[in-house]
C-alpha cells in the first residue's frame, strides 16, 4: 500500500472514529461493569440460574400478561387514535416485546443485583438498619415510593442529559403509542433506573425482599400509560399516572412535562405536571424531525430496523435537550 494510500485510510479511521459517541460507550461500559459483577457474584453462590428466573417470574408475570392482553382489547374497543390491527408501530414494538422477553428481562435482574452489589460494597454506611424495626407494610410502602421518586429522577435525568437522551430517544420515537410502546426502549436506557432504584432498596430493605407480586403489580401500572385509551383514570388520576396524562409527555412539544413514571406526586412537586381532560384533542405523538429512523418513514421495519435504531445512540447527531 502507497503512503497516499495509507494516508487515505487512516483519514477515513479517524474519520469513523469521529463519528463515534464516547459517552454512549461509557454507559454501555457501566452497564457491562454491573453486569459482570452480578454474573460472577451469582455464579460463585451457584444462584445465577434461579435469580433468573425469579426475575422473569417477577417481569414477565401472568398478571402483567393479561394486562397487556385485556388493554389491548380495549385499545380496539375505545382507542384514543384509530388505527389498524397490524399498524406499523405495532408490529415494531412487537420486535421489541421480543427482545424485552430475551435481552431486557434478565439485564434488568443483572442490573439490579450488580447495582446493590456496588452498594453495597462501596456504601455500606448508607443502610439504615434501625429502618428495619418500623412495621413491615410501612417499610414497603416508603421504599416503592422511593424507588418511584428515584425512577422520576432517572427520567429527567434521561431528559435533560444529551448522553442518556440518545438512548431513551428511541422510546420517545413512536408514533403510534399503544400498550406495547412500554417495551421500545434501548436495552442500555435501563441503566440509570436500576442504579439509582437501587438505593432506596439497600437504604431502607437491606436485608428483607420486597414481595414478587407488587414489584410485577408496579410494573403493570408503569406499562399501561402507554395504552391507546383516553383514560384519565378519574380522581385516582390525581396520584396514578393515567394513559391520557403520559399521552402528553410524549407530544413533541411537551415532553419536559408529565415525567412521572407510576405516581405523579413527582410531576406536582416539580412543577411539571399537567392535567389532561377527556374532551382534550388527542395529541400527535414522536419527535420533531424525526431524528431516530422509524417505520413510519421507511418501506421495510422489523428485525432490520430494530437493528438501526439500536445503533443510533452510538452516531454522531446532536439534539437540544428539553
Amino acid at each position: 500500500m502507497s503512503t497516499a494510500e495509507l494516508q487515505l485510510s487512516s483519514g477515513v479511521l479517524r474519520a469513523r472514529v469521529r463519528q463515534v459517541r464516547a459517552s454512549s460507550f461509557g454507559v454501555a461500559v457501566i452497564t457491562g461493569v454491573l453486569v459482570g459483577a452480578a454474573v460472577a457474584d451469582l455464579a460463585r453462590g451457584g444462584r445465577l440460574m434461579g435469580v433468573l428466573s425469579a426475575g422473569r417470574a417477577e417481569l414477565a408475570a401472568p398478571l402483567l400478561v393479561g394486562l397487556m392482553v385485556g388493554t389491548a382489547l380495549c385499545e380496539r374497543r375505545w382507542p384514543a387514535e384509530e388505527r389498524p390491527l397490524f399498524a406499523r408501530g405495532h408490529l415494531q414494538d412487537a420486535c421489541y416485546l421480543a427482545l424485552h422477553a430475551a435481552l431486557v428481562i434478565p439485564l434488568m435482574t443483572l442490573l439490579s443485583v450488580g447495582s446493590a452489589l456496588l452498594l453495597e460494597s462501596y456504601l455500606p454506611w448508607i443502610e439504615l438498619r434501625p429502618a428495619e424495626h418500623l412495621p413491615r407494610a410501612l417499610l414497603v410502602v416508603l421504599t416503592i415510593v422511593a424507588m418511584d421518586g428515584a425512577n422520576w429522577l432517572a427520567h429527567y435525568a434521561d431528559h435533560r442529559l444529551e448522553a442518556l437522551w440518545r438512548f431513551h430517544a428511541l422510546h420517545h420515537s413512536q408514533e403510534e403509542l399503544s400498550v406495547l410502546t412500554s417495551f421500545r426502549a434501548h436495552p442500555l436506557m435501563h441503566t440509570t433506573g436500576f442504579i439509582l432504584a437501587t438505593v432506596p432498596v439497600v437504604v431502607l430493605m437491606p436485608t428483607l425482599p420486597i414481595a414478587p407480586v407488587l414489584i410485577t403489580t408496579y410494573v403493570c401500572v408503569g406499562t399501561l400509560q402507554h395504552a391507546n385509551l383516553r383514560w384519565t383514570f378519574g380522581p385516582l388520576g390525581k396520584f396514578i399516572v393515567s394513559p391520557a396524562y403520559h399521552r402528553l409527555h410524549h407530544d413533541p412539544l411537551r415532553q419536559d412535562l408529565n415525567l412521572g413514571v407510576v405516581l405523579v406526586v413527582w410531576d406536582l412537586l416539580s412543577g411539571r405536571a399537567r392535567f389532561p381532560s377527556p374532551a382534550d384533542p388527542v395529541r400527535t405523538t414522536g419527535l420533531a424531525g424525526r431524528p431516530v429512523p422509524v417505520e413510519q418513514q421507511v418501506r421495510s421495519a422489523g428485525v432490520r430496523l430494530m437493528a438501526t435504531q439500536l445503533a443510533e445512540p452510538f452516531k454522531v447527531r446532536g439534539r437540544p435537550v428539553s
